[in-house]
């Protein structure tokens, strides 16, 4: 039978274990101290990420967890699996509630002011925001990269706004490697999503982290791999595009780490070496391997689309891998730039970049606003919103081939 966790941990991480255990191991007391009886909030808890979190999360006994996400499917899935989980099952906390809500909506707002923490004062505790686009492939038109920029920057600054009359204890917000010098605008609006939850960091502590792909994440391109097989389906990968990966597991730590230990405005990063990425079609490989078939090359997405409507279990499988030409790929990763400074001492496995200066809010408003205005227009296209990007992020060399990953298998 086939087991992802140990696939991703012998193919795809090349660890046995997450590399970050010991860091959690190593401050246990210290997590529960700060986790222990808080009421937590975590938005786009339903996601890869943010349900990782609540499972790293859960052990050090939070008082009260509230998990909302406009996904209200995965919202049921989560419950199911945390009530079933023969550990969380039994650190589930009394007060335990989901709802499946835009965290940018009246009644989101309604909900977080009404709600009490354990000193009687109104808001909670802890506040982890994972809502995001996160997919270069939301960029391909106006209507998506208003969504997208909706999403990472306009509607995160409406949570502010609340977290400001109502003041946590700790604010983390999830961010990407392709914050570093972006190259398209789902890293640009990452990059400033950091400025802006920077510019509040003097009303509330704030923390972000930079981390790599998450394994078969949903959405992502392996985890598509296991549908196509499922369905019969041809696979298709970019062949020259490596990436750093990280496990499930280990995202949750992550940002459970940045979130409880990070200093006001510091950004945490897994510490990995360039030995250590690997490429799209070598997972699709070694999991069509595991599958016990071989692979059959094809030279185009329709060849390996004919080739699978003939497809027996005996027959190799349809791929085709080719080099990627769509917009907004980076060639390589990276998670901090010259000029950000840098402590690599602070944990085994992570790195932190610290002594980020306060934004000035003035200037991410008065960014939201032309944005907003922009998208207003009836004339307003891409470009310009690259262009408007562009200005408030001189490092931004947005790479535009005029093709979109929806042209692609």
């Amino acid at each position: 039978m086939f087991n992802l966790e140990e696939f991703i941990n012998q193919y795809v991480t090349k660890r046995s274990e997450s590399m970050f255990d010991a860091d959690v191991h190593d401050n246990t007391a210290e997590l529960r101290e700060k986790i222990e009886n808080k009421s937590v909030l975590v938005i786009g808890g339903a996601g890869s990420i943010g349900s990782s979190f609540i499972r790293a999360l859960l052990p050090f006994n939070p008082a009260e967890l509230v998990v909302v996400d406009t996904n209200e499917n995965a919202l049921t899935e989560l419950t199911r699996s945390l009530r079933s989980s023969s550990i969380l099952s039994a650190v589930m906390p009394d007060i335990y509630l989901s709802y499946p809500m835009d965290y940018s909506s009246i009644t989101f707002r309604r909900m977080f002011s009404h709600h009490k923490r354990s000193n009687g004062t109104h808001g909670f505790d802890i506040v982890a925001n994972f809502s995001a686009h996160k997919h270069v492939r939301s960029e391909k038109d106006i209507y998506s990269v208003e969504a997208l920029l909706r999403n990472n920057v306009i509607s995160a600054k409406k949570l502010l706004d609340i977290l400001s009359v109502y003041p946590p204890e700790i604010y983390f917000c999830v961010s990407t490697d392709k914050a570093a010098n972006p190259v398209n605008i789902m890293g640009a609006s990452k990059r400033i999503m950091e400025d802006l939850i920077f510019s509040f960091s003097d009303v509330f502590p704030v923390k972000t982290a930079r981390f790599a792909n998450v394994a078969f994440s949903n959405g992502s391109l392996p985890l598509g791999f296991l549908e196509r097989i499922n369905q019969r389906q041809p696979l298709s990968a970019p062949s020259d595009v490596k990436r750093y990966f990280v496990s499930p597991k280990e995202s949750g730590q992550i940002c459970l780490l940045a979130a409880i230990f990070g200093q006001n405005r510091e950004i945490f990063f897994p510490k990995l070496d360039a030995a250590q990425m690997t490429t799209f079609d070598k997972i699709a490989e070694d999991l069509l391997t595991n599958f016990g078939y071989e692979v059959d090359y094809c030279a185009t997405d329709q060849e390996a689309i004919e080739k699978s409507k003939k497809w027996t279990e005996d027959k190799p499988y349809p791929v085709h891998f080719s080099e990627s030409d769509t917009s907004g790929e980076k060639a390589f990763e990276e998670f901090y730039i010259p000029g950000e400074e840098v402590d690599m001492n602070k944990f085994k496995s992570l790195g932190v970049i610290k002594d980020k200066s306060i934004t000035d809010r003035n200037a991410v408003v008065e960014l939201i606003r032309t944005l907003d205005n922009a998208f207003e227009s009836e004339n307003c296209c891409k470009a310009d919103i690259v262009n408007i990007l562009s200005q408030y992020l001189p490092s931004f060399e947005h790479i535009e081939t005029g093709k979109s990953l929806d042209g692609k298998m």
